[in-house]
């Protein structure tokens, strides 16, 4: 039977930051999350990202 889950990362918008510090500072928690669920044996298999206001929402589709 396969399992799915679904991890969501939210990061905001600085004001006075240079434009790729969204880029800059996901990189690392979306590395830690793929080393996590890869050390338990999970696999991404699809992303998304949305937009609200001054947010950034990152979301990772795992399966198993």
């Amino acid at each position: 039977m396969t399992h799915y889950k679904v991890e969501t990362l939210i990061y905001y918008t600085k004001p006075f930051a240079n434009r790729n510090h969204i880029m800059d500072a996901s990189k690392k928690g979306i590395q830690e999350l793929l080393d996590k669920y890869a050390a338990d044996r999970w696999r991404l298999v699809s992303t998304d990202a949305t937009q609200f206001g001054s947010a950034m929402y990152i979301y990772l589709y795992f399966e198993k």
